[in-house]
């Protein structure tokens, strides 16, 4: 081998472990703390939460706690300019040192209200009797 293939190996190897890398981390926080949460559909603990992720784009996100109303919502995650072409190769490849991309989401829960029977009773009658309306009408196929 000669002397300049293996400098220029050398020189190669020396970049790669320099090159730097983005850590990408979510943390998800509530009010009151200690809510179940799940990110697109997979529980990553209770809040406050912090994970790892790889992509950015569209979360769902579902909140869990015993005594409140479960919370359902999309988020959305924005790529920020250095994970675009080419500012990518730089920033992953390139770039000497660590880039920490940090996001936070903070969510509060309604209490959890106990249902009026009287009133779902009522919903239920109305409901049944739309039903054999329909179920009248000749124009509705089954």
């Amino acid at each position: 081998m000669t002397r300049h293939r293996m400098m220029t190996g050398l020189i190669a190897l020396s970049l790669t472990l320099l090159a730097g890398c983005v850590e990408r981390t979510l943390t998800i926080r509530t009010t009151p703390d200690d809510a179940i949460i799940y990110l697109n559909d997979e529980e990553i603990g209770t809040s406050p939460a912090t994970v790892s992720f790889q992509w950015y784009g569209d979360y769902n996100v579902r909140i869990t706690k015993e005594g409140y109303q479960t919370l359902k919502t999309n988020q959305e995650l924005v790529a920020p300019l250095h994970d675009y072409f080419p500012f990518d190769f730089v920033a992953q490849i390139l770039w000497p040192g660590q880039i920490n991309d940090e996001y936070e989401w903070t969510f509060e829960l309604e209490t959890l209200q106990p249902v009026d029977r009287d009133e779902l009773i009522q919903h239920a009658q109305a409901l049944e009797h739309k039903l054999d309306e329909l179920n009248q009408d000749p124009n509705v196929t089954p």
